[in-house]
């Protein structure tokens, strides 16, 4: 039976329930508000919401050090609202993703309590323990200049406690068969409850070797992931695995799995980094290389595009002479900077809000090969708060209006800031303006998703870089049946003019029908297309047919 493969071709939003919309005017997002806006997201075009973490939490690390795996935490509502608001968005043919982070868990969570209490606890070997100091226990860190160290000593369990995370995220033994049973009932549960599959949290640690006695590089369990897929596909057959691992192109087939058994989607990191790298530089070569490499190698498996998410811009597989070029561009100030590897900027700031180049960026993020992720707030080029510590700066209340605390809230203090000053505040920068302005940031946002939708070639065809003799531009060719798809990126602040061939045979289908303009294209006398774009400029172009074009074959 072929799976079926919705992913292919879907708009994902990425949100946190705690910053979309306030119901109830305690200062918190809730379900209750984010239910007022799916409205909003169905008319944007949106096929898919992720929600970042929702659980019960302290809240030490924004919901990624969870306390309960089977409970809403109570400021963002209930199950009952959590259930409520995944029938709503299904009403609307969304689905629902969610984060499952089951690295490790908050040490507020009663598995540790009972773990750490007592050696015969049944929670015991859920986590991992130590007697003695690991001699590499300051390797390894995931957050340098904040974290010191991957072992804490824990006074009442008389032993140390590893965390590849901060020293309150305990790390689960996942080799421990009776946590992956968890960990597969902790995905059935919501899957019963609504949700079409998961985000899964720092895939390359979960399945890697923990323990005082590893040393160098862990040993990854790769069956662990076989597992997990076949698990979700005899639940609900239709949902997926969007793994984060941030990897080197040489082990990518290790997480999607040779053939096809192991993750459906992961997060195309190399290409983020290396895009970063082509708009700083105007330089597509790394990008090119990138993209050759990261060829999923089977019909199914599919990357997640994204161009800035609730983290970093992790630079990290850059050079640092690559890397410092990126900072010199987009982040140049250290309070821009995080853990030595990353920039924690929106990308509206990072671009200087030059609509030029936001066009350029997100017509990239909706023609590279793979599924576009899209963040909250985006869409209508919202800033930061740098005042705000480490990431937290680029996680601040959704701007709905020029209203008091941006139409997010109606209480005067809200869990984070929001700013009603300067480029970015909400008194400029909202969705209410921006709908009522035709040449808004929103809605050719809204205009790209649609065109997007449009185009199943990117997500389902098979792809080549045209080789265009020009490192500032980046050409792409998608080929999925009978039907042609090229794409173009300026990445020069200056004009370019670039040649090229349809390839089709010469006569009236060798035409580049423009997709977003009447700007249409046929063959010079030496037969190639020389196409002309402007600084920073982009084309998306069907080959042959009409002014109006339709593909010669439906899905």
């Amino acid at each position: 039976m072929i799976p079926d493969l919705w992913y292919k071709n879907a708009i994902v939003y990425c949100l946190s329930v705690e910053s979309f919309m306030d119901s109830n005017g305690d200062g918190v997002g809730d379900f209750r508000g984010l239910m007022r806006r799916l409205d909003y997201l169905h008319g944007l075009g949106v096929t898919a919401i992720w929600l970042m973490p929702f659980q019960a939490s302290p809240g030490r690390d924004d919901g990624y050090d969870v306390a309960d795996y089977y409970n809403i935490d109570p400021r963002f509502g209930t199950l009952g609202d959590f259930v409520e608001f995944t029938h709503g968005a299904r009403q609307r043919g969304m689905r629902v993703l969610i984060d499952l982070v089951v690295n490790h868990t908050s040490n507020e969570h009663p598995w540790f309590q009972s773990a750490r209490s007592d050696p015969a606890s049944p929670y015991r070997d859920w986590y991992v323990w130590s007697k003695k100091k690991p001699a590499n226990a300051g390797e390894g860190v995931v957050f340098p200049g904040v974290q010191e160290t991957t072992w804490t000593w824990d006074e009442k369990a008389k032993a140390y406690y590893f965390h590849r995370f901060y020293d309150h995220q305990p790390d689960l033994n996942t080799a421990n068969p009776e946590v992956q049973s968890e960990i597969l009932k902790i995905m059935g549960f919501w899957i019963q409850l609504g949700v079409s599959g998961f985000r899964m949290d720092a895939v390359p640690f979960v399945i890697a070797e923990k323990g005082a006695h590893v040393s160098g590089t862990p040993k990854e369990h790769f069956g662990m992931l076989r597992v997990f897929r076949e698990f979700l596909q005899w639940r609900k057959g239709d949902s997926i695995i969007l793994a984060e691992a941030n990897i080197l192109p040489r082990d990518d087939m290790k997480y999607f799995g040779r053939d096809g058994d192991r993750m459906q989607m992961m997060f195309n990191f190399q290409v983020n980094q290396t895009l970063f790298y082509a708009l700083a530089t105007a330089d597509t070569s790394l990008l090119a290389k990138a993209l050759k490499a990261t060829r999923p190698g089977y019909p199914t498996a599919q990357w997640g595009l994204f161009l800035r998410n609730h983290d970093e811009l992790d630079l990290g597989r850059l050079s640092p002479a690559e890397r410092q070029k990126v900072f010199d561009a987009f982040g140049p100030e250290k309070s821009m900077q995080l853990y030595d590897r990353g920039i924690r900027r929106r990308l509206a700031p990072m671009l200087k809000n030059d609509r030029r180049l936001m066009e350029l960026a997100y017509s990239l993020m909706f023609t590279l090969p793979g599924t576009p992720v899209l963040r909250y707030g985006d869409e209508i080029g919202m800033g930061d708060d740098l005042s705000l510590p480490e990431r937290y700066c680029a996680r601040t209340p959704m701007q709905w209006s020029g209203e008091a605390q941006g139409g997010f809230s109606d209480s005067p203090d809200t869990f984070l800031p929001t700013g009603a000053e300067g480029p970015y505040g909400y008194h400029t920068v909202n969705v209410a303006e921006q709908r009522r302005d035709p040449g808004s940031f929103l809605n050719w946002t809204e205009r790209i998703i649609r065109m997007r939708q449009e185009l199943p070639e990117i997500g389902w065809g098979d792809y080549e870089v045209l080789d265009l003799r020009d490192r500032r531009v980046l050409g792409l060719r998608y080929s999925w049946r009978n039907n042609d798809v090229i794409v173009l990126h300026n990445f020069d602040p200056e004009g370019r003019t670039v040649k090229l061939r349809s390839g089709v045979a010469a006569g009236d289908q060798d035409r580049l029908v423009n997709l977003l303009s009447d700007d249409h294209s046929t063959p010079a006398e030496d037969g190639r297309h020389h196409v002309t774009l402007e600084p920073y400029g982009y084309r998306w172009y069907r080959v042959g047919g009409l002014d109006y074009v339709v593909r010669r074959s439906e899905v």
